[in-house]
């Protein structure tokens, strides 16, 4: 279909006022709809970022955040610096409130403004997940998840308060309590945070109190799945099971969660006390899947062809976390390469679209490999036949993070705080952040 095309077959369909170039929304600032954007820069088209944060986090470093390694701005780039690179970009902070697929519009909601109505010829849905609790959201109130710049700064200030409270009473107990760390989910964010923890209780902590130690510190993975990191290999499993016991890790397979409270968790009808307890466990995709009213699959990702679009409309585009798509007999993983190369493939295959082009063929992901850092001086990596564990898949794992952080600025300052971390010990951002005060 041309470009011409698509405008006025596009005319009146939701304003009289909508540009003469078509119209092209995204839905999400995560690594699918950067990527997404990116790919449309020399697209003649109108092309529109909408996500409720004004920033784009790097996940995979999140867990250095929650444990004072880096600070909140080092693996974060504000979402409107698109808008300075490509003149075709727009971006708008709001939240996608609804989706009319006859209308061909998404209402916005902008804080303090309300509602606006976006009308577009093709859609992006780029909306990422959200953590799930499987059915018991009444535990988010006691363990925080792992998702976003907040909860990582809620993280931090619960770790760090854990020791200020443990220093502080006279109680034994309750100072164990205080030290006892427990994490719901062995996955690649569980265990990368175990680990950090481990190794701030005997480096960056370790003479800073006069009345604990924190080498004491007991820090407990649970998992309901029968190893840890159960979409690697069995021996890479197996190699970071025994990293994470070298650390003090306990770890404990096979364990479901039955009850979580301001005293700890409740796993096989026993009680672990704990003063601080995180859930790294699953995640759900984004609830804008369901205003689509499209297929899903049994997780409630939306179900994408070939194009990655979605069987009602070949101009509706679902990528990353919020889709599924089986590629030789198994679903793609939720992981940040497959989000990137989505984006990036919509991006160019619309640019063709709006040139007269045919669409390239179907998309088809390149796996790069899986990797997970345990600690400092090793990780474990998987590409193909290819595993690695120990220092050099560390440096590897280091030298590809830096090189992928979203900005030249961000790479600079992890960089300096790696390398003053790795040889002194010290992290760069112990801050406790303070609940507001009302009045004077």
């Amino acid at each position: 279909m041309s470009q011409s095309t698509i405008a006025s077959t596009s005319q009146g369909t939701a304003s009289s006022e909508r540009p003469a170039r078509p119209r092209i929304v995204i839905v999400g600032g995560g690594f699918a709809g950067i990527a997404a954007a990116k790919a449309l820069r020399d697209c003649d088209a109108e092309v529109t970022v909408i996500d409720r944060r004004n920033h784009h986090i790097f996940q995979p470093l999140l867990y250095q955040v929650a444990t004072s390694v880096l600070a909140s701005a080092d693996v974060a780039a504000p979402i409107r610096q698109l808008a300075a690179r490509q003149k075709n970009v727009s971006v708008m902070l709001a939240e996608v409130v609804g989706v009319d697929l006859k209308s061909r519009t998404v209402n916005a909601e902008v804080p303090s403004l309300g509602v606006r109505k976006l009308a577009f010829d093709y859609l992006i849905v780029a909306a990422g997940t959200q953590s799930s609790y499987f059915g018991h959201n009444e535990f988010a109130q006691y363990a925080p998840c792992l998702k976003t710049l907040t909860d990582a700064e809620t993280i931090r200030t619960k770790i760090l308060s854990a020791y200020e409270l443990a220093e502080s009473t006279d109680d034994a107990d309750e100072r164990q309590r205080q030290m006892t760390f427990v994490l719901v989910g062995a996955g690649p964010t569980g265990v990368e945070l175990a680990a950090s923890i481990a190794q701030m209780t005997t480096t960056t902590l370790r003479s800073n109190f006069r009345r604990i130690d924190p080498v004491r510190t007991s820090i407990i993975l649970l998992d309901g799945a029968k190893r840890v990191l159960p979409t690697f290999a069995e021996s890479s499993s197996e190699k970071a099971t025994k990293r994470l016991v070298k650390l003090g890790v306990k770890v404990i397979t096979s364990a479901l969660v039955e009850h979580i409270d301001d005293r700890g968790v409740i796993v096989g009808g026993k009680r672990i006390e704990s003063g601080t307890v995180l859930w790294t466990a699953g995640v759900s995709p984004s609830p804008l899947v369901k205003m689509l009213g499209v297929a899903t699959d049994r997780a409630g990702r939306a179900c994408v062809g070939p194009f990655l679009t979605v069987a009602a409309d070949d101009r509706i585009f679902v990528v990353g976390d919020t889709a599924t798509l089986v590629q030789n007999g198994r679903p793609l993983p939720g992981v940040a390469q497959v989000a990137i190369q989505q984006g990036r493939y919509v991006g160019r295959l619309i640019a063709r679209e709006l040139t007269g082009r045919t669409r390239p063929a179907p998309f088809r992901y390149f796996d790069k490999g899986n990797m997970a850092v345990i600690g400092k001086n090793f990780a474990i990596m998987e590409s193909g036949p290819l595993r690695l564990a120990g220092l050099s898949a560390w440096l590897i794992w280091a030298f590809i993070h830096l090189a992928v952080l979203p900005q030249m600025q961000n790479r600079r300052r992890v960089q300096n705080q790696w390398f003053w971390s790795y040889f002194t010990g010290q992290r760069g951002s112990r801050l406790v952040s303070e609940a507001p005060r009302l009045g004077l």
